[in-house]
Parts: C-alpha cells; structure tokens; sequence
C-alpha cells in the first residue's frame, strides 16, 4: 500500500471514530422544544428522539382540546428543529468537508 492509500485509510478510520463520538454525544443530548409561552414542552434527544412531553394544567381547557392538541405538535416541531440543527452542527465538526469527506 503507498503512502498516499495508508494516508487515507488513517482520515476514514478517523473519520469514522469522530462521526460515532458525535452520535453518542446526539443520543445523550437533551433539547426542548416548547409553544404556548412554554406552557407545553417536549423534550428530545439529539437523534430526535422524544423522551418527555410536559403540559402545564393552565393550558388544559376540556372544551378545546384542539388547541391543546396545536401546542404540543407545535413544541415537538420546534424541538426536533433544534434537533436537527445541533446534529447538522455536530456532523458538519466532524472534520470533513463536503459531509463524506469529499468521496463522493
């Protein structure tokens, strides 16, 4: 193998060790999302993934469940944006330009 194929099997091998450390860092991450004034939060991980979802008494009107029902879609909306947007950054640190480092 020469120099230059030895170089770049190191960057992918390293590559791949700073994208699994970023999902592992995705998975612990908490982030949360909230509408209504932050009477309805949701709470996500950095993978999106939904782990709470707190509604406060105030916000509970029997009479308009429709209403309680927009909040809560719209604090999950706004928490996996948030998602999304920490998983692009941490992704994108990974070290490599272009996403797959170029390859494609």
């Amino acid at each position: 193998m020469n120099r230059q194929m030895k170089k770049m099997m190191a960057q992918a091998q390293k590559m791949q060790q700073n994208m699994m450390k970023a999902q592992e860092e995705l998975a612990e991450e908490r982030i949360t999302g909230s509408a209504g004034g932050g009477m309805v939060k949701v709470t996500v991980t950095g993978q999106s993934d939904i782990v709470s979802v707190n509604i406060s008494p105030d916000v509970v009107d029997p009479d308009d469940v429709e209403m309680l029902e927009d909040l809560v879609l719209a604090a999950i909306h706004d928490a996996v944006e948030k998602s999304k947007s920490s998983a692009e950054k941490k992704m994108g640190g990974v070290g490599v330009p272009g996403g797959l480092g170029g390859m494609m």
